[in-house]
């Protein structure tokens, strides 16, 4: 059995960061788990009864910097040291550029990269000195390649992805690894899009909505035995992201015709829920 470890995470009361949490509980990691929603966390702590010996829930606002220092450093006192940051928190908020209101904008800004800004900084002054550490900033497939009614929220994780390469090649010297995870939809509450926003056709032009098995099998494999800078899921929509980043005009044909299909299948979604 593999020698336990210290995680810090974001985003712990809904859907990957949750997933992620029982996950590494269940096989005896030491997990300091936090999120704005503070009562849902410990709702869901307790009905999972998340041994109180080596969990702990906290809330964190990823937003606020003064927040940031606050809570990591309970988290440092409360387990001596940090292995693995988690940063996870995010939001998306579909819809057209022209149409998104500026407090979509300043949301999907604030949480997605200032968030995982913030906590990368926390998490590089505490490895630094001990000259070890793994940060994983979960960032998009829209983080690959430029989504047409993802605009903001597409930006966001350009943004985190980015970031997370050029702050991979600085703390590499200090042999912490920095890696940004890159899946395509994951059906968590983060999708929970009303079905009639044609902005969000592209959302479900997949063969399939990933599940938070998928990353956990993602994250807590290959991510954390090999390192790497990018992993993205899945392979064949990776491709296609980067073919649509590196030729624009090439992606956008790709584009209209995936969101044509994505258009299909909400439409079908849509008659669904109206029976």
């Amino acid at each position: 059995m593999a020698e336990s470890k210290s995680f810090f995470m974001t985003g712990c009361a809904s859907g990957i960061g949750k997933h992620l949490a029982d996950v590494l509980i269940a096989r005896g990691d030491r997990v300091f788990a936090t999120d704005i929603n503070i009562e849902a966390l410990e709702a869901h702590a307790k009905e999972k009864n998340w041994p109180a010996d080596r969990v702990h829930t906290s809330k964190l606002n990823v937003c606020d910097p003064e927040e940031w220092k606050r809570v990591f450093a309970e988290a440092v006192q409360a387990f001596g040291h940090l292995d693995v940051v988690m940063n996870i928190a995010g939001i998306l908020k579909s819809s057209w550029v022209q149409d998104t209101p500026i407090k979509d904008v300043e949301m999907q800004v604030d949480i997605n990269v200032k968030g995982v800004i913030y906590g990368t900084q926390e998490a590089a002054r505490h490895m630094i000195p001990r000259k070890a550490g793994h940060i994983i900033n979960i960032a998009s497939m829209a983080g690959m390649a430029p989504i047409p009614g993802l605009a903001v929220y597409s930006g966001s994780k350009y943004a985190v992805r980015g970031f997370t390469m050029a702050a991979a090649g600085e703390l590499r010297r200090y042999n912490i690894a920095v890696t940004a995870v890159c899946p395509d939809g994951v059906n968590t509450p983060l999708l929970d899009l009303p079905v009639e926003n044609e902005a969000a056709d592209l959302i479900w032009s997949g063969s399939r909505l990933l599940t938070v098995q998928d990353i956990e099998k993602l994250v807590l494999g290959r991510v954390l035995a090999k390192k790497p800078v990018v992993a993205a899921l899945p392979w064949t929509r990776a491709i296609q992201a980067r073919l649509g980043d590196l030729f624009p005009s090439v992606g956008f044909g790709l584009v209209a015709s995936l969101a044509k299909k994505g258009h299909q299948k909400r439409q079908q979604q849509k008659m669904r829920e109206q029976h």
